[in-house]
């Protein structure tokens, strides 16, 4: 007979015999103790189920977000290796690779107009360009500090003049490329004070790229760490375009018979008087220039007079010089640009010779030339300042 048989038919017998009548209780407990302790253990066992289930779900978002921050880590450290094209200027910036004598600042007509290789042929002083495409005063501030923080004093910075420089950002031009350069201070409060929430930008991972990059710069940065660079379209800075011209102004015109009127805003004119006071109080000479604007938009601009001389008077409380070029006679020749305030690379060539050379023209100039050539070192930054404006006429054309 089987052993569990046996064990229970002892169990019967000693349940049923007279003689285990006081015992009968004992053996019943026994008998029925064993289907109790049988319920407990799969209680226990399904408790610990339940945490382990947890556990798996917390190690596993766990990951996720570590994937995500590395993903994250790994385009920022991508995007600021770029060497060439834009990222390459912003990250020459701010690993201070540039130290230039000669500085462009602006916006885009800053970054198309202005050929540092003729000017540096002509001028004898290296130059470099860091306009910036799409932006209003405030982001050139921001990034022109940022250029400061890491490389040495210009002798001369050149800052381009717009109707729209003293209108302050309302939205930011491919918001993405800021990105990678949010530990920038300067640069970190400048698009904040248009996005507030940009600080989202900076610590959730992979969302200025999810939500702001509609350009898709983040395979630029995973491109870069495969060793992938993009194809160079900027030369010390200046970006050339060789393009004709677009037809984009007759519409404009059409669209807008009766002309227009350029709008100021207060933010506006105190973002362009803190550039000014900037580099006045690190004792950086600035050379205000509004470049050539195609002769017939000029005629539609309503308010061009006003805007000329608000940023006349306020260069002049610097005693900064403004150089206007609007009577030049690149203007008048729609050959020289790709629409109404842009030089295409003809015209641009044109004009960075014109320029270099009124620069050069001056006799102050000539002579701090001779000094760094003699020295075979660059002249003292307050030296060249006040040889400049020594023989310039604020304001003058």
């Amino acid at each position: 007979m089987p052993a569990s048989s046996q064990v229970e038919c002892e169990c019967n017998r000693a349940l049923s015999s007279p003689e285990s009548v006081l015992v009968r209780g004992d053996y019943a407990s026994e008998c029925l103790a064993e289907p109790e302790e049988e319920k407990v253990f799969p209680q226990k066992q399904t408790h610990r189920s339940a945490w382990s289930g947890l556990l798996k779900i917390v190690c596993f978002f766990a990951l996720i977000v570590l994937l995500l921050f590395g993903l994250n880590a790994m385009i920022n450290s991508g995007l600021r290796h770029v060497k060439t094209s834009q990222f390459g200027v912003s990250n020459k910036i701010v690993q201070g690779k540039i130290n230039a004598e000669i500085v462009i600042s602006g916006s885009s007509r800053a970054l198309t107009h202005y050929d540092p290789r003729i000017i540096e042929r002509i001028t004898g002083y290296s130059t470099f360009n860091i306009g910036l495409n799409g932006s209003q005063t405030d982001l050139q501030l921001a990034r022109l500090k940022a250029y400061l923080k890491h490389n040495q004093k210009p002798k001369l910075l050149v800052q381009n003049l717009d109707l729209f420089s003293f209108l302050t950002s309302h939205e930011i031009y491919d918001p993405a490329q800021y990105v990678p350069y949010l530990n920038e201070g300067s640069i970190y409060a400048g698009v904040r004070r248009v996005y507030p929430d940009a600080w989202k930008w900076k610590y959730l991972p992979l969302y200025g790229y999810a939500v702001e990059d509609m350009r898709f710069n983040w395979m630029i940065g995973l491109k870069a760490l495969a060793g992938i660079q993009p194809k160079e379209d900027h030369v010390n800075g200046y970006r050339p375009r060789d393009t004709s011209w677009t037809g984009d102004f007759e519409k404009f015109r059409a669209n807008n018979p009766d002309g227009v009127v350029v709008e100021t805003e207060a933010q506006g004119v105190r973002d362009f008087e803190e550039l000014l006071g900037l580099c006045a109080e690190q004792g950086i000479p600035v050379l205000i220039v509004y470049s050539p604007e195609y002769y017939e938009m000029q005629a539609i601009e309503r308010n061009r007079k006003e805007l000329l001389g608000k940023a006349k008077e306020m260069t002049g409380h610097f005693n900064f010089p403004l150089w206007d070029y609007s009577e030049s006679p690149i203007c008048r020749d729609r050959s020289n640009f790709y629409n109404s305030q842009h030089l295409n690379k003809r015209g641009a060539s044109l004009f960075s010779e014109e320029f270099a050379g009124r620069l050069v023209g001056t006799a102050p100039v000539k002579a701090i030339r001779a000094i760094h050539e003699q020295r075979g070192a660059a002249a003292p930054v307050s030296a060249f300042g006040a040889s400049i404006f020594a023989g310039l006429t604020v304001g003058g054309n």
